[in-house]
């Protein structure tokens, strides 16, 4: 089946109307810092009346303190991209009562030896490239071929989020060494941090939704 989108690191109403339109399966806003973050407020606006599921991305809040957040907004998915470990996780999802994806990074492609225990905690497990500074949006890709190879080694099939660098570009290739079920992509579709590119995701939802086969 073709990889589910999100498209994430929104800021603007027009932006996630047309992400929605376009056929994202979710759609995300930043509540973890940089040029993207948004307010609850701010992110309830963006988001209101989407048929995609919505995502916050949220760095080292107390768990409490996401459900608060969670419940202005009207989140269906919570994304710690600060601390990620099976107990938070639990934490959050015992709090927000909501689905919850943990996150590791990786700048080689080989994932941690203990990635199986978030992986199992979690409801999906996103892969990021690992930036020194940044919790995300950095542009960086991940190796595919090592992390396809890593992947096949762990234990059970998990849910897999790809994000890194993805973009209307190299999307297609990324799925066909890593088989994610969801691809995320925030840079890779704007004109500037934050301001998303129609034609840019656009193409992004064409290029991921494409038979590799068919492409080749």
């Amino acid at each position: 089946m073709p990889a589910e989108v999100k498209i994430c690191g929104l800021t603007r109403s027009v932006d996630a109307e047309f992400a929605d339109a376009a056929g994202a399966s979710y759609l995300g806003v930043i509540f973890a810092g940089g040029p993207r973050e948004r307010s609850p407020q701010e992110a309830r606006a963006t988001l209101s009346g989407r048929r995609a599921r919505k995502v916050g991305v949220f760095a080292n809040q107390t768990p409490a303190e996401i459900a608060e957040v969670a419940a202005v907004v009207g989140l269906d998915v919570i994304q710690l991209h600060g601390t990620s470990d099976p107990r938070r996780v639990l934490d959050v999802r015992a709090a927000t009562g909501l689905e919850i994806w943990g996150v590791v990074r990786t700048d080689s492609g080989v994932l941690p030896e203990d990635v199986e225990d978030l992986a199992s905690a979690a409801d999906a497990l996103l892969i990021d490239a690992m930036s020194p500074g940044q919790l995300g949006g950095s542009g960086r890709t991940i190796p595919w071929l090592e992390l396809g190879e890593s992947l096949d080694a762990l234990t059970a099939g998990y849910r897999i989020v790809l994000a890194g660098g993805l973009t209307p570009d190299n999307v297609a290739e990324a799925i066909d060494y890593v088989s994610p079920m969801v691809v995320d992509v925030s840079s890779g579709v704007e004109s500037s941090p934050g301001i998303k590119d129609q034609k840019l995701v656009r193409a992004f939802i064409a290029a991921a939704r494409a038979n590799p086969e068919e492409a080749g």
